[in-house]
């Protein structure tokens, strides 16, 4: 049979998630973030789900701008890295694609070049996150050459980015939101700061645009919460089935190492899904999986195309009874809490060879 692994994506939930955007936003416009192929999910299926509810789509570079344009989508696109080099700004004009400015080079690149249509801008201002954009008090005398330059679409946008918002303690959200505001206001810019979890728990990071990331697919942006707990409903069910069920003695080892052994005679089951799928290497023995709907522990080291899962709760199961490694009932937090690693990189990690349904 043909391997029974896949991922399904629920895009009624989708826009579930976009309309909790909406309530906790409700006269902001919202860029929906759907860089690395959608947080995984499938960057045209997400694009073509939420096109009708959003004002922009913002991806992270060229590449994935063009595939949504190619794909027949219209919304203006944002760069979130801007270009990384002069040949590409010819072609970012021709597709109507908005770029972030946030280095002098790219500055220098962009008011030199002689391109076919102006471009809207975005400017990059690091309030606080030290990765990338202007210092606050770099950022007026570039505006003001932007704003003179007439292959500047207007009017010039201003953006940053939270660093510490997915932690509700931690006092850095005010400080970046005090200096990003006052600057936007000096300068009376659109502006755009606030993430999932600003948008979720700093409402006064809003300003005019939020950018709804990881939110949108149904986790939660905060430290040791569920999607489920802020109203957001799972977009990924990643499945499965069982290809294998056996009887194992009492002591055998189970899997690469023997890391585990068998406390006595027990049916264990294989699952064909491993870290070359996505599923994380680290998840630990007793790791939830849920295997006709109930919950079985995980056992044994991950491989990578295979898991092997404790079997002595379901003394039923049989082979192509179905498996669910994250979904609806069993959320991809939880796993990834597990495997000491966050949902985003569980979600984008699911790859090709996966099919997405």
């Amino acid at each position: 049979m043909t391997r029974p692994t896949r991922a399904f994506i629920d895009t009624a939930a989708l826009r579930a998630n976009l309309q909790q955007v909406r309530a906790c936003a409700p006269t902001q416009r919202v860029m929906a973030v759907i860089k690395a192929n959608g947080y995984g999910h499938g960057a045209l299926k997400v694009a073509n789900a939420l096109e009708a509810g959003v004002d922009a789509f913002a991806v992270c570079c060229l590449d994935e701008a063009l595939h949504l344009r190619e794909g027949g989508i219209d919304q203006p696109i944002v760069l979130l890295e801007g270009f990384f080099n002069s040949d590409e700004l010819p072609v970012i004009a021709t597709h109507e694609l908005q770029v972030v400015i946030h280095t002098l080079t790219q500055f220098e690149h962009f008011v030199k070049a002689k391109l076919n249509k102006p471009v809207n801008v975005w400017l990059k201002v690091d309030t606080g996150m030290h990765r990338l954009g202007f210092a606050p008090n770099e950022i007026e005398p570039i505006y003001k050459s932007l704003k003179q330059c007439q292959q500047v679409t207007q009017p010039i946008r201003l953006i940053s980015h939270l660093a510490c918002a997915d932690d509700r303690q931690d006092d850095t959200t005010e400080q970046q939101t005090r200096v990003f505001m006052a600057l936007a206001r000096h300068l009376n810019l659109e502006a755009s700061l606030a993430n999932s979890a600003g948008i979720l728990g700093w409402p006064h990071t809003h300003a005019d645009w939020v950018r709804p990331g990881i939110m949108l697919y149904g986790v939660s942006p905060f430290l040791d919460e569920v999607g489920k707990a802020v109203g957001l409903q799972p977009v990924m069910q990643l499945q499965s089935a069982l290809m294998s069920v056996k009887r194992c003695r009492q002591g055998e080892g189970i899997g690469y190492g023997a890391t585990w052994r068998c406390p006595q005679t027990m049916l264990i089951g294989i699952v064909p899904i491993g870290y070359a799928d996505g599923y994380p290497r680290h998840a630990p023995s007793g790791t939830p999986v849920l295997v006709n709907g109930r919950r079985v522990p995980l056992i044994g080291r991950v491989s990578m195309d295979m898991i092997t899962v404790d079997l002595r709760s379901q003394p039923n199961a049989r082979i192509g009874d179905p498996v669910v490694l994250w979904g609806k009932n069993l959320s991809v937090e939880v796993i990834a809490n597990l495997a000491n690693t966050i949902a985003y990189e569980l979600l984008c990690h699911v790859i090709s060879r996966v099919k997405m349904l």
